[in-house]
């Protein structure tokens, strides 16, 4: 699907205190930003926001970042939190966002810095020649691997069975332990306690689409 220009996004972003990008000193530096010393969890590609907004409402002890590389995107986003304020509802203020690529993030995190990541309805590249392309790919799993902390967890949700099983197949040589794994996660009434839908996956198990998911560990 082809990304709609929204004019004057990548201005919004560039000024919204909320937001930072690649030409931010945020290196080793994110505790300060949030203003406080908290597990730092990351969803890479955040899309509109709404699972990042809704976990940072659902656990305040935890700081939120919201990784997206395009401004017309993020700035939904930001709209998203100035119409609840605007609505009365309580805004979280544990969340901030970063406009870059997920393949510099260690220009801009620290080695061992994120606690946890997401990645929610990926790209699935489906192409095989884009294979390496995909952020559940060998290459990306090592980079995230960097800047995650020795005990670190990735969680990966998607409704795309050869994304899924593709990702299975890189655990082993990007160096993971598979701690859960799942084939149909609105079916497993214990997981689905604490689960947290994205857009995405609220419309795709409306139709009827099995929501796959993993949970990994990096290796120490």
């Amino acid at each position: 699907m082809r990304l709609r220009n929204i004019p004057g996004a990548r201005e919004e972003v560039s000024k919204d205190e909320r937001c930072f990008g690649a030409g931010d000193d945020t290196k080793g530096k994110w505790s300060g930003i949030f203003g406080r010393k908290a597990p730092l969890m990351v969803e890479v590609g955040m899309g509109k926001g709404r699972f990042i907004i809704d976990m940072a409402l659902k656990y305040p002890e935890f700081n939120f970042l919201g990784l997206e590389r395009y401004e017309s995107v993020m700035v939904k986003a930001l709209k998203k939190l100035d119409r609840m304020k605007a609505e009365g509802a309580e805004v979280p203020g544990n969340i901030r966002f970063f406009c870059g690529d997920a393949a510099y993030l260690t220009d801009y995190f620290e080695n061992g810095e994120i606690d946890r990541l997401y990645l929610n309805f990926s790209d699935p590249w489906p192409k095989e020649r884009h294979a390496k392309r995909r952020l559940e790919s060998r290459g990306f799993l090592k980079i995230f691997g960097n800047v995650l902390k020795d005990d670190g967890i990735i969680e990966f949700k998607t409704d795309n069975e050869g994304l899924f099983d593709f990702a299975l197949s890189e655990l082993e040589y990007a160096g993971y332990e598979l701690l859960y794994c799942t084939r149909d996660l609105h079916a497993d009434s214990s997981e689905m306690q604490d689960n947290v839908m994205t857009e995405y996956e609220e419309k795709f198990s409306a139709k009827g689409n099995k929501i796959f998911k993993y949970r990994i560990k990096k290796h120490i």
